[in-house]
């Protein structure tokens, strides 16, 4: 199985470098043209099957991309933030660069936040219900924690490793058959780069 993992495009609060985590945030009209640029790819690919977290700025881009019939649950959401819900991400580096890092590698929570072992496990056991069903490429369609947190689960690759996931990127990787869990694409944006994207 392939894993075809696509962030949302640009929310409004990504645009304002503000932490959203789980607040249901729209997406831009940025957001809405990145989604747009990435359809072609998807449509190329013919992914067998959907699956998508149910906030809105995951459910807009899954229709812009032409996810057919997604499954959403909230077992995808982005990982809850807690009390730095909203908050503008200079902000809390500002008051606390140690906390803000210790959260981006996985080793610690926001006040009031989700654990990264715990959302890690939400996570992996949408992935693992999947994998019971065959399907050459499965389109995931979610947040950049939860890409980060497929991705440590399955080839290793640590939170505090991994730059922040494009908006409306694709990413994949295969799972199965006799080799190790392979990752196969990052970041990719059609005909661009983006190596400054936010969290």
């Amino acid at each position: 199985m392939r894993l075809l993992l696509v962030r949302h495009g640009q929310s409004e609060w990504n645009a304002a470098r503000r932490l959203q985590g789980q607040a249901d945030i729209a997406l831009s009209d940025l957001g809405k043209s990145q989604a747009d640029a990435l359809r072609p790819v998807i449509e190329g690919i013919a992914p067998c099957r959907a699956i998508a977290s149910d906030l809105e700025r995951v459910r807009e881009t899954a229709r812009r991309i032409g996810a057919v019939s997604p499954r959403f649950t909230d077992r995808l959401r982005e990982i809850n933030v807690g009390d730095w819900t909203g908050r503008a991400i200079g902000d809390i580096q500002a008051e606390d660069e140690g906390a803000y890092l210790g959260w981006r590698a996985g080793t610690s929570a926001p006040p009031g936040g989700e654990i990264w072992s715990d959302f890690a496990d939400r996570v992996t056991s949408v992935i693992e219900e999947e994998r019971r069903t065959p399907c050459q490429n499965l389109l995931v369609v979610c947040h950049g924690g939860v890409i980060r947190a497929i991705l440590q689960r399955y080839i290793g690759l640590g939170p505090a490793h991994i730059i922040p996931v494009a908006p409306a990127s694709l990413s994949a990787f295969r799972l199965g058959g006799d080799k190790p869990p392979r990752l196969e694409l990052f970041n990719y944006l059609p005909g661009q780069l983006d190596f400054e994207a936010p969290d």
